[in-house]
């Protein structure tokens, strides 16, 4: 069965976007202590990465079993998974979208995958994820879910 593992990291932006917290603090606690507002300033920014570093979702396909974040479903109850790039990418995380659907997107990240979901109980339509890989995941899925529909 083919393997897939991926951590959907947050790119440079969001990274020198939090870095505004540096100023601003500063500027809050100059009046107070110069030392104290570089010292929040420095601690608020640590934060900040710290927290993009340790929520980013991983997207893996292994032994038979599909996780998106903290989500997982056996690959017996999917259907094939579809890549999308692109201006076709954004029309599926837009205009093309259930409101029904699971989504693990991240904004920088424009790829995604589109993976239906044939349990009759799931009221999901179909799981929409971000990664930087489409076409990569979804023959890792679709490899995966053979073996387990020939059953």
């Amino acid at each position: 069965m083919p393997e897939y593992r991926e951590k959907l990291w947050a790119s440079p932006a969001p990274f020198l976007a939090s870095a505004l917290l540096m100023p601003a603090s500063i500027l809050v606690f100059a009046p107070i202590s110069m030392v104290w507002g570089i010292i929040i300033a420095v601690v608020l920014y640590g934060a900040a990465v710290l927290t993009l570093l340790l929520t980013a979702p991983v997207v893996s396909v292994k032994d038979g079993v599909f996780t998106a974040g903290r989500a997982r479903i056996g690959t017996e109850l999917i259907g094939e998974a579809v890549p999308f790039e692109a201006a076709e990418a954004t029309l599926e995380r837009g205009r093309r979208l259930d409101a029904r659907a699971w989504l693990l997107i991240r904004g920088w990240i424009r790829p995604v995958v589109r993976v239906p979901i044939e349990d009759p109980q799931d009221p999901a339509p179909y799981w929409l994820v971000s990664t930087r890989h489409p076409t990569t995941l979804a023959a890792a899925i679709n490899g995966s879910r053979r073996p387990a529909s020939s059953n």
